[in-house]
């Protein structure tokens, strides 16, 4: 079956049901305490997972479009992307003030540079910065070839955010290593493409 613009719109609201209803249940763990003894640490770990999901669903969506031969699948990704930023604000704005106090700005810039988990993951939350800013296709027509290479940031990203929730698990816990293992087939998915970018 071949999906039309009307199935297209079904499921972008699907897509953002499943990327706001989450939120919606942290917001109901922590009132109603829910959470764990430690909830600043739940809070932080829980919208770090959702950022990597999204992450994830937005690197899943070419290779499904190509084998799928749904060409408006592709529709979908930018609002994946762009919850997966949403996401991950969330998971830094929750280090911040629930880790170190709204009143300690610069003592955020020391810890990112004396913990290298932590640079890891201001770099991957920089890059989707730049992606959701110029992702709307105005700055597509006024980036031109730019905007590609632009937006081929989208792999480091899915290289250093699985590394950094790796790192800053203190104890083994499987998660991270699934985040990673999926990451890892869905990066060697687009191995060709990877290949070209990085033997120019």
């Amino acid at each position: 079956m071949r999906l039309t613009l009307r199935h297209i719109t079904v499921l972008k609201v699907v897509l953002h049901l499943a990327a706001f209803l989450p939120l919606v249940y942290l917001f109901m763990a922590a009132i109603q305490g829910w959470l764990s003894a430690d909830p600043a640490k739940d809070i932080q770990h829980f919208t770090g997972r959702m950022a990597l999901k999204l992450l994830l669903a937005t690197l899943l969506v070419s290779p499904l479009t190509r084998y799928l031969k749904q060409p408006l699948l592709i529709r979908t990704r930018r609002l994946l992307g762009v919850w997966c930023f949403a996401w991950a604000s969330l998971h830094l704005t929750s280090y911040y003030l629930l880790e170190l106090g709204y009143d300690h700005l610069r003592l955020l810039g020391s810890e990112i540079l004396s913990r290298p988990y932590l640079l890891l993951g201001m770099i991957s939350w920089v890059v989707l910065f730049a992606l959701a800013i110029t992702s709307f296709q105005r700055a597509q027509r006024k980036l031109g070839r730019r905007w590609q290479t632009l937006h081929n940031g989208i792999y480091l990203v899915a290289i250093l955010a699985p590394i950094h929730y790796l790192w800053s698990v203190k104890v083994f816990s499987p998660q991270p290593w699934i985040y990673a293992l999926l990451a890892l087939v869905l990066l060697g998915w687009r191995y060709n493409k990877l290949r070209r970018l990085f033997s120019r």
